[in-house]
């Protein structure tokens, strides 16, 4: 989560206290809460009735972007009524509760036996796996294992000589960078080259030595939405143990693809039917199509996660295994995603994600059309693509096309790539579920009405390199 500090606004006057609420908002009397104002940096005296406080943070959140319109997220903005009630029904369960809430966990576990079996692990019934907040808790869990794994292996030289390092792709989310700082692990990054935008395999084993826990393999990058090539990864690290004899594990943070793949790739091999691969994440509130807040890891035996890590812990009259990073959490997104699972079973899925990727491509392809851009993805993996301007085009950017697009209410986020391609800067667009056809041609009707005008700038607006966006997620 983002840091935050005290905002230096000034204290609210006695006259803006006075015109902070309409009159009519008081429950009886209609000057009775006009003293009151939104407090921003104290507790306030005392309290106001609840309908107050509900229309003051309701008309703040007001400024909020529309989520449906957010393509800058990966994260699902609709739910059916049925879900959102079905999760107002259990936002008061705690998930680590379970002899309170036995039949919240058993959805728990079922969930992971269905994403076990859906990802091919050789025993799902006894294939380990745990919900979290999200994937980048699940990347986390993954690399601990990784780590401890390597450790037992090396208890001769770690901690003393020895310094662990990960070997992953410069297009990882940030997550992982931050797993290597917390753990002290050596991050080692393939950079980008060229046009290929992602991880190379046999870059990746050269990277590799005695001290490599694991290889990340991303199963859908967020910079493009292109699959990083997982059965090449895991080929080019066989032939690395047939020279050295080093036996280098594969996670595959599949955040986003890992709810696409299986439904719309199922020839394409990048889970547990590939040996070495040991461990598989995922945003249950991505792709998986559950509000935020849930996400899965799985391991493909119980011999890939190191006994010591898991915690059995005496709580509320049971004995519990627990292994995670929070404790106290809702249960409601993992009832949600139960809910979505039993909702739309296989076919379900392969039809709303086949929608989300039709939807993808006719819009990359709509925008090509518009010939001022040139595609670097088409949205035929993830349904996520890339663009950026064509040759020629000088009168403005990337960053022009995303402020232009915000004032019509689009958030389509612009970015710089990272080494070494930092010289690419890009647009990049998201289709989940919910974002329609009709949808997207608005998008795309908005962009033409808006080229005029860009191509009548003298020059691109954004001058100041500090203030491009390298977003990212």
């Amino acid at each position: 989560m983002p840091l935050h500090r005290g905002s230096p606004d000034r204290v609210p006057s006695d006259e803006h206290r006075r015109l902070a609420l309409s009159p009519m908002l008081g429950e009886a009397d209609p000057t009775a809460s006009m003293a009151a104002a939104p407090p921003r940096h104290r507790l306030p005296d005392g309290p106001v009735p609840p309908s107050t406080a509900y229309r003051l943070v309701h008309d703040e959140l007001m400024l909020d972007g529309n989520s449906r319109l957010n393509l800058a997220t990966f994260v699902t903005t609709w739910m059916e009524p049925e879900a959102g009630t079905l999760m107002g029904e259990c936002r008061d369960k705690n998930m680590i509760d379970k002899d309170e809430y036995p039949r919240t966990a058993e959805l728990e576990r079922r969930c992971v036996a269905m994403l076990a079996d859906l990802w091919n692990a050789p025993e799902p019934r006894t294939a380990m796996g745990c919900s979290t907040t999200g994937s980048s808790e699940g990347c986390m869990l993954a690399g601990l294992a990784l780590k401890r794994r390597w450790a037992a292996r090396n208890a001769g030289r770690y901690p003393a000589r020895a310094r662990p390092n990960l070997v992953m792709g410069v297009n990882v989310q940030v997550c992982w960078e931050k797993f290597c700082t917390f753990w002290e692990i050596e991050a080692r990054q393939v950079p980008m080259e060229g046009e290929r935008f992602h991880l190379d395999p046999q870059a990746a084993a050269e990277l590799c030595d005695e001290n490599t826990i694991g290889v990340v393999g991303i199963l859908g990058s967020t910079f493009d939405g292109s699959y990083e090539p997982v059965a090449e990864l895991c080929a080019a690290l066989d032939d690395l143990q047939e020279r050295t004899g080093l036996d280098i594990p594969v996670h595959v943070d599949g955040a986003s693809g890992a709810m696409v793949a299986p439904f719309l790739d199922e020839d394409l091999v990048w889970d547990f039917r590939l040996p070495r691969v040991a461990s598989i994440n995922t945003s249950g509130h991505k792709y998986g199509l559950v509000y935020p807040g849930v996400g899965w890891v799985l391991w493909r035996s119980p011999a890939e996660l190191p006994e010591e890590l898991v915690f059995r812990v005496n709580y509320l009259g049971g004995d519990m295994p627990t292994f995670a990073l929070n404790f106290s959490r809702p249960g409601a997104q993992v009832v949600a995603q139960y809910y979505t699972f039993l909702r739309l079973g296989r076919e379900g899925y392969r039809a709303v994600q086949q929608a989300s990727r039709d939807v993808a491509t006719r819009l990359a392809g709509g925008f090509e059309a518009l010939g001022d851009f040139r595609l670097l993805s088409r949205g035929d993996q993830l349904p996520v693509f890339a663009l950026t301007t064509g040759p020629g085009v000088g009168a403005y950017d990337v960053f022009d096309v995303s402020r232009r697009l915000r004032e019509r209410g689009w958030l389509v986020p612009a970015y710089t790539f990272p080494a070494n391609r930092q010289d690419l800067a890009v647009l990049r667009v998201v289709c989940r579920n919910g974002f329609t056809s009709d949808l997207a041609e608005l998008l795309l009707d908005d962009m033409t009405r808006l080229l005029p005008e860009l191509r009548a700038q003298p020059h691109p607006m954004s001058t100041d390199r500090a203030a491009m966006t390298s977003f990212h997620h």
